[in-house]
This record gives C-alpha cells, sequence and structure tokens, in this order.
C-alpha cells in the first residue's frame, strides 16, 4: 500500500515529529522498515496504546496523540483520483485485489478516511487486506507471503505482488509469486498492464 497506492514523504514526516521534539525519530522511522518501536507496532509486539505513550515521553510537553496521528498523516499522501480510477476498472475486469502491507493500526485509521475520499472503502473494496500488525507477521519475512497466499485461495503464481522494496518483492518471487518493483512516481498502471499481458 504504502509506496504504491499511496505517496510516501519519509522527510516530510521526519520534520513534523522533530516539531513536536521528538529529536529521535530517525532512529524508528525508515521509508520501507520501520525500527524499534514502530517496528514493533507493525509487528503487532505493542499496542497503539505502548506506542502514543513512547512518543509522547519524548515529545514536547503539551503534546497530545492528534498530534502525533498528524505526524504519521504527513508521511503520505493520496491514493490519487487516477489511482482509485484504476483500481475499479481492475475491479470490473474481474480481478481479484488484495493489501498486504506492513503497517499499524493508527495508519490503518488514516488511511481508511483518505480511502474513502476517493470512493474505496478498505473495508469492502479489496477481496482480503493483510496487515502485518493483525498478523504478527512482517514483509520480508516468508510467513506472511505464504499465509496472503493460503488465505488467497489462488496459487502463488496467479497472484501478481507490488512493493516499492526490492527485499520485499525479492522475499515473494521466493514464496513464488510474480512481483514488480514499483518506483514512486512511475506509471503504475502501465507497470502492471504489462506484467498482465504476460
Amino acid at each position: 500500500m504504502g509506496g504504491v497506492l499511496i505517496d510516501l514523504f519519509y522527510d516530510r514526516c521526519v520534520a513534523a515529529y522533530k516539531s513536536i521534539g521528538f529529536k529521535e525519530i530517525c532512529d524508528y522511522l525508515d521509508p520501507c522498515h520501520q525500527k524499534g518501536i514502530y517496528g514493533d507496532m507493525e509487528a503487532g509486539k505493542v499496542s497503539e496504546d505502548e506506542f502514543y505513550d513512547f512518543v509522547l515521553s519524548r515529545c514536547n510537553k503539551g503534546t497530545v496523540r492528534e498530534d502525533i496521528d498528524a505526524c504519521m498523516k504527513s508521511f503520505y499522501e493520496g491514493p490519487s483520483e487516477e489511482k482509485a480510477a484504476y483500481l475499479r476498472s481492475l475491479k470490473a475486469r474481474g480481478y481479484k485485489i488484495f493489501i498486504l502491507s506492513n503497517n499499524n493500526p493508527i495508519m490503518m485509521r488514516i488511511c481508511a478516511d483518505d480511502f474513502s475520499r476517493v470512493g474505496i472503502s478498505l473495508t469492502d473494496f479489496f477481496d482480503k487486506i493483510f496487515i502485518s500488525s493483525t498478523m504478527k507477521l512482517m514483509k520480508p519475512g516468508q510467513e506472511i507471503y505464504l499465509e496472503a497466499i493460503r488465505q488467497s485461495g489462488l496459487q502463488a503464481d496467479e497472484l501478481l505482488f507490488i512493493d516499492d522494496s526490492p527485499r520485499n518483492t525479492e522475499a515473494a518471487r521466493i514464496a513464488g509469486i510474480p512481483s514488480i518493483d514499483y518506483v514512486q512516481g512511475s506509471d503504475l498502471a502501465a507497470l502492471i498492464e504489462a506484467a498482465l499481458g504476460h
């Protein structure tokens, strides 16, 4: 999802966290693979309450949870109307669409609002959403791919995986899933159509 359906802005997010006093944010935040308590929340090892408490303890006095949400929101833009329209066209052509994301419950709540603004419901549109914090499995570990394959009801070679992290796409290929390395800003629809043509 991140870096593919929604564009990511790491530097902007870092600046937002530093503006509320969390100066060590770079020790935890990464464009693709989070570290420390950020990674632990995405892995389902700590709750969002524990995450909020940890971050607030490192922020300026008077900082509240909504300030942290605003920092998270600054990490991304989208999805765009163009990408939403393309997703709908894939659905209309009979393709199943899944999300497989290293993500956390706070960001998923924020993202749900933004997806709904372009007419896509995270709960109803996608055939299945695989989120690391819920599954307690993370990309690029093999287990999350194998479980996603199992729950999809499809064979690995019937799926197409798209990710902005080469580590993640390589792991998907090892699991038998054809994969596309996506670079933010490139033409997602053209990449997928070319892959479907094969």
